[in-house]
C-alpha cells in the first residue's frame, strides 16, 4: 500500500476539485476543504499560491511523486528542446505507471503503481517492477499471464468512467497495450484542468 493511498480524498478536498474523475470522491458532495475550518471563506489566492497549487495538483495526479523526483522530472522536461510544459507531461505520461493506469488495467493511479511494484507487468516480454520506468514510444506493455485474471483488473477493464487515450493501444482480450507515441498536453484525458505553464513559472521562480 502507497503512502499517499489513504490520503488521496484529501488530496481532491485541498485541491477543491475531483483531480482524477472518480464517482465517489468527496469533492462531489462538499467542495469545501478538509477540517474544521475548511468552510470558512476562502482568500485569494496569490501568483505564488497558484502556481504552487498547479504543481501540487499535477505532482498528486501521478499518485506517490515526492518532491524530488518531481523536481528532477521536471528538470529533465527543462534541458530537451521544446516547451518545457509540454516535456513536462510526456516525460509524466511515459512512467509505466501512468501507461498501466491509462492503458485500464487497473482502476487507479495508486493502483498502477502497486501493480508494477508487485511485479504483474512486463515491457516488451520482460518483467518490469519499477513504476518509474520510462516506456519508449513502440513499446508493448502486458499484464504477465498468472495476473490477468486477478479481480480488479477485470473490473478495471470494464470501468465506464474513462477511456483510452488514442496515444495508446490497448486489447483488453489480451491484456496488452502499445504506447504509440508521446502525448502532447491536449491529448491527456485529464478530468481537470492541468496547468504545466504554471507549474514551469513556479520553478523559474523558486
Amino acid at each position: 500500500m502507497t503512502k499517499r493511498t489513504s490520503a488521496k480524498y484529501k488530496i481532491d478536498r485541498r485541491m477543491g476539485e475531483n483531480i482524477w474523475g472518480r464517482p465517489k470522491s468527496p469533492v462531489n458532495r462538499r467542495e469545501y476543504g478538509p477540517g474544521q475550518h475548511g468552510q470558512r471563506r476562502k482568500g485569494k489566492l496569490s501568483d505564488f499560491g497558484i502556481q504552487l497549487r498547479a504543481k501540487q495538483k499535477l505532482k498528486g495526479y501521478y499518485g506517490d511523486l515526492t518532491e524530488k523526483q518531481f523536481r528532477r522530472i521536471y528538470a529533465e522536461a527543462e534541458r530537451v528542446k521544446g516547451d518545457t510544459g509540454e516535456n513536462l507531461i510526456g516525460l509524466l505520461e511515459r512512467r509505466l505507471d501512468a501507461v498501466v493506469y491509462r492503458s485500464k488495467f487497473v482502476a487507479t493511479v495508486f493502483a498502477a503503481r502497486q501493480f508494477v511494484n508487485h511485479g504483474h507487468v512486463k515491457v516488451n516480454g520482460k518483467k518490469v517492477n519499477i513504476p518509474s520506468y520510462r516506456v519508449q514510444e513502440g513499446d508493448v506493455i502486458e499484464v504477465r499471464d498468472r495476473s490477468k485474471q486477478i479481480a480488479v483488473v477485470l473490473e478495471a477493464t470494464q470501468l465506464p468512467e474513462r477511456d483510452v487515450p488514442d496515444y495508446i493501444e490497448a486489447d483488453h482480450s489480451k491484456m496488452t497495450a502499445k504506447f504509440v507515441r508521446t502525448p502532447a498536453l491536449g491529448d491527456v484525458p485529464y478530468p481537470v484542468m492541468m496547468e504545466p505553464n504554471l507549474v514551469v513559472e513556479f520553478y523559474a521562480k523558486n
